[in-house]
């Protein structure tokens, strides 16, 4: 009796430990307070928002490993080589605009990169039906309501918001008649054709009159394009864009079917929350 005693007490306290930084629990698996508070700050979203986002990431890693689906090293850097090649960059090119326009480190990107292959792996594992090619009414269709994502101007004309601090910029973003110090201006005209193609894309889904994403500026601080007008702006031909819009409603599709089967699963998962920030 004094040893099951003293084994219960142990299991306590050792488990004591962890659970004062876990916030949730699936299939008795942990998701740390540390991590929630990580997914808020990268994400702008709620303690809420953020939990369901890693409860979702969490399903996913799981189901992964159930399904024995890994992703090598090679995968990763053909990967990374494939999509240097599509904007017509070098990988180390490639590297450093992620790094300027997404704040994304090569690590980092890296892990996204595998996250994004594993979904293609576990689509595959999980699909009833292999998925048909749109069809070319489905493409125009999509073509006609994504008008803006196939055109794209001769320069655009911003104002380009530098601070230290992007909470600073934040503040700007919300009441931009506010005068704040650690804020610097300048108004910009950028050509489309001399600028990386990530942040060509950025730019491009600002409307005009209004600001853009706080991005990091690849030198200790941030930056806030407010787009004051596109020039010249020039609509490609859909069949110029078929590949494109193909690549799109695939991945759409792939990720509907995903987002259905982890709905399915997520309601009959041992979840618990037991706290959050």
């Amino acid at each position: 009796m004094r040893s099951i005693t003293l084994s219960a007490l142990l299991a306590t306290f050792l488990w004591s430990a962890p659970i004062g930084g876990v916030a949730v629990l699936v299939k008795n698996s942990p998701i740390t307070l540390y991590e929630v508070q990580q997914e808020m700050k990268q994400s702008g979203t709620s303690a809420n928002q953020s939990a369901d986002n890693l409860i979702r990431k969490k399903l996913e890693q799981l189901e992964a490993s159930e399904k024995k689906i890994t992703v090598s090293s090679s995968e990763i850097n053909e990967e990374l080589a494939r999509m240097a090649t599509q904007n017509n960059l070098s990988q180390e090119q490639f590297l450093n605009a992620m790094q300027t326009v997404r704040g994304l480190s090569e690590k980092e990107l890296r892990a996204k990169i595998e996250e994004s292959i594993k979904g293609q792996k576990l689509y595959s594992a999980i699909a009833f039906s292999k998925m048909s090619q749109p069809t070319a009414e489905e493409e125009n269709e999509y073509y006609q309501l994504h008008l803006d994502d196939f055109s794209r101007p001769e320069s655009f004309e911003v104002t380009t918001y530098v601070s230290p601090s992007q909470e600073a910029l934040a503040a700007k973003i919300a009441d931009p008649m506010r005068h704040i110090e650690s804020i610097g201006s300048k108004d910009e005209s950028i050509p489309y054709g001399k600028i990386n193609p990530q942040l060509a894309q950025i730019l491009n889904k600002i409307p005009n009159g209004s600001f853009g994403p706080i991005l990091p500026n690849g030198k200790n601080g941030f930056m806030s394009f407010y787009m004051r007008d596109k020039t010249n702006v020039v609509t490609e031909n859909v069949d110029a864009v078929r590949p494109q819009i193909d690549n799109m409603i695939t991945g759409e599709k792939r990720n509907q079917v995903l987002n259905d089967y982890f709905t399915r699963l997520r309601l009959s998962a041992e979840i618990k929350i037991l706290r959050l920030p």
